[in-house]
């Protein structure tokens, strides 16, 4: 099952990575991305094992951003397509029948491709965005929007600049979960009250299988 909550790990250094995945994960997160894009080549493998090694001890699903090669070889619960990256229709041939795809959206038409893509989730953002991020800040107006013209019962994750004071507005919207990097950074006991907003337990998931066989 897809947790309602998600946790974006970006970092600078492979150090900070794990120091930020261990604080999460002992803070309850039960879904970490981990972001490799600033990391060098050299680095990515050995820290993707390391990062599985600390969300497996936590029973923590790992989802790896854009290196679906690292994904499968390390065995991820699933990768997270960006934009520019492989279609998710080829990089289904390259995984693991049982990890999952997720990817980026940024209007209707990007969720309807990736739903004729058969992905398992779709995070659609940016719900905020900085004054220098050239891409169209959705909001609430445009979630609703989007979420109202889909019929589809494939999860909505939002993401981009979302705090804790955004998450019962965004749920009523028709999205229903959030990837959350910033709020998280700044104090990871946020994810208690991410947790206690979203509703979301272990027992309260969204319907897409994460279990491996």
């Amino acid at each position: 099952m897809i947790p309602k909550l998600h946790f974006v790990s970006k970092a600078k250094s492979p150090k900070e990575h794990l120091e930020n995945i261990q604080k999460a994960c002992s803070s309850g997160i039960e879904l970490v991305q981990l972001d490799l894009k600033h990391i060098s080549k050299a680095h990515r493998l050995k820290l993707a094992e390391e990062a599985q090694a600390i969300t497996a001890h936590f029973q923590t699903r790992l989802i790896i951003v854009s290196y679906y090669k690292i994904a499968k070889q390390i065995k991820a619960d699933g990768v997270y397509l960006e934009k520019t990256d492989t279609r998710p229709t080829l990089v289904r041939d390259h995984l693991h029948a049982w990890q999952t795809i997720g990817a980026s959206a940024h209007t209707l038409q990007d969720c309807e491709t990736l739903l004729s893509q058969e992905v398992d989730y779709i995070s659609l953002g940016p719900f905020l965005t900085s004054s220098n991020n050239e891409t169209k800040t959705l909001g609430v107006n445009g979630y609703t929007a989007i979420a109202e013209a889909l019929t589809t019962e494939t999860p909505l994750i939002g993401f981009g600049g979302i705090t804790t004071d955004d998450v019962n507005d965004i749920l009523k919207t028709g999205v229903s979960g959030i990837a959350v990097s910033d709020a998280i950074l700044q104090d990871f006991d946020r994810i208690k009250t991410f947790h206690q907003l979203l509703n979301a337990s272990s027992n309260q998931e969204m319907r897409h299988s994460f279990e491996k066989p």
